[in-house]
């Protein structure tokens, strides 16, 4: 169990942004409140259609931030993971719709930019993201993805703007359990530290979190350093940078020497899962009939139940002869009884007139 929680970020703007004199569009925060630990990073989406998008990256670390640290317990007890993603997209339409009312935006799209969070209660963890970068675990033996890239085949990624954001989330519950720190970084960062095609995270990340066993401050400047150093200068076309760590303190470090630097890549395929959805369609329209079919039967069933539970049992009929004398016993029977029911009444109504009279007598 880890003795303490150090966390830290860093963000810088990248070559390619500097050459085209726009701002960084990168986004990070940091921060411990009401037993929460919180790190956050966000990249704002480029391209000329996104005019604001500094704005969303920031709004979207400082909304999600405070939203862990003020309510971690709901999010992580509710068992509905779809609720949840929907509860924070929501959060973060709600500010930027604040934005576009004060910069007066057309449209949110403006505000576009990806997600990535790791939260930390006692041994509860929360991790989401959505778009590219990349979460990374530390662990006593090695470093490993916590959530890969979010690209299509095209390269296009996921931003949290998107009509169906929440779709898009991914959302881990899980706890910090043999967990030695965590990496976040977005693409200006992934790019170089990443190995996509044999999903590898280079040792180097382990040992930019090793830079927290002395405190937040020392850990940042080694994040400055070598991110600006090796990553940023290292291009002339380099993009805006974040990366983040949470350090958990008492806990084992991996051997930095005898990790992995290289993979095999990972195994390919032409399938896709858009294929699989189109061949299991006609399969699902199967079993929703079926399932409706029984269904149908199971009410029908328990309705002829009920009915015959509420109809009085009728005697037995020997036979086709003997049915007709039956009938006519029957209906006697009612006879003679309504014939009794009306002698009955005519007494105790001549027995009423003769009280009345000996009492006028009287």
């Amino acid at each position: 169990m880890y003795t303490g929680i150090t966390v830290g970020c860093f963000t810088t703007i990248g070559n390619k942004h500097v050459s085209r004199g726009t701002p960084c569009e990168d986004a990070s925060c940091a921060v411990s409140r009401n037993g929460v630990s919180v790190v956050c990073i966000a990249d704002g989406a480029g391209g000329k259609q996104y005019t604001d998008a500094r704005f969303g990256s920031q709004c979207a670390v400082d909304t999600i931030a405070s939203v862990l640290c003020d309510h971690f317990d709901a999010l992580y007890q509710e068992n509905r993971e779809a609720a949840v993603r929907g509860y924070l997209m929501a959060k973060l339409r709600v500010e930027f719709s604040k934005i576009m009312d004060e910069r007066d935006l057309d449209i949110i799209d403006r505000l576009s930019c990806t997600l990535l969070f790791a939260a930390v209660k006692d041994r509860r963890l929360l991790i989401g993201h959505i778009g590219d970068g990349l979460i990374a675990r530390v662990s006593p033996s090695g470093v490993s993805p916590f959530t890969m890239p979010q690209n299509d085949k095209e390269g296009k990624t996921f931003f949290v703007t998107a009509a169906h954001a929440d779709n898009y989330m991914r959302l881990l519950k899980t706890t910090v359990d043999d967990c030695h720190a965590i990496a976040l970084m977005t693409d200006g960062v992934q790019d170089s530290v990443y190995n996509e095609e044999a999903g590898l995270v280079k040792p180097v990340v382990a040992k930019l979190a090793e830079t927290f066993k002395d405190g937040r401050q020392a850990g940042e400047e080694a994040l400055k350093e070598t991110v600006e150093k090796y990553i940023v200068a290292g291009s002339n076309v380099s993009d805006d940078a974040s990366i983040g760590i949470m350090y958990f303190e008492g806990t084992n470090a991996p051997d930095a020497a005898s990790l992995e630097t290289a993979a095999e890549k990972f195994g390919d395929s032409d399938e896709s899962f858009k294929e699989l959805s189109v061949q299991i369609k006609p399969e699902l329209i199967k079993a929703q009939e079926i399932i409706a079919r029984k269904k149908q039967e199971a009410a029908e069933e328990a309705s002829e139940t009920k009915t015959e539970e509420n109809i009085p049992a009728a005697e037995p009929v020997a036979t086709a002869e003997a049915a007709p004398a039956e009938e006519n016993r029957g209906k006697s029977g009612v006879s003679k009884l309504s014939v009794a029911m009306f002698c009955i009444g005519l007494l105790l109504a001549i027995a009423g007139i003769v009280m009345f009279i000996l009492s006028k007598a009287g």
